[in-house]
């Protein structure tokens, strides 16, 4: 059972070009001494082959959705 009281950590990098958002989730991982959930938004439609990639050799969860041609969030878990 999930702990749905807490809200993922947002982790906005709309206007940034490939490589940073995967930069600022590089980050954010790195600061995080506990398991969580990352919202990371971007507009660079790179992004999802950069940050889903990383997720699979990371063996974290992602989860990629396309809000419009210019956004995209992923929900990111690390265990």
């Amino acid at each position: 059972m999930s702990d749905t009281s807490h809200s993922p950590e947002i982790i906005d990098a709309m206007g940034q070009p490939c490589p940073m958002p995967l930069l600022m989730l590089k980050r954010a991982l790195k600061k995080a001494n506990a398991p969580r959930q990352y919202l990371l938004k971007s507009s660079d439609p790179h992004s999802e082959i950069d940050v889903t990639r990383y997720c699979q050799i990371q063996q974290l969860q992602c989860q990629p959705q396309k809000i419009s041609e210019n956004e995209f969030h992923y929900l990111i878990e690390s265990m």
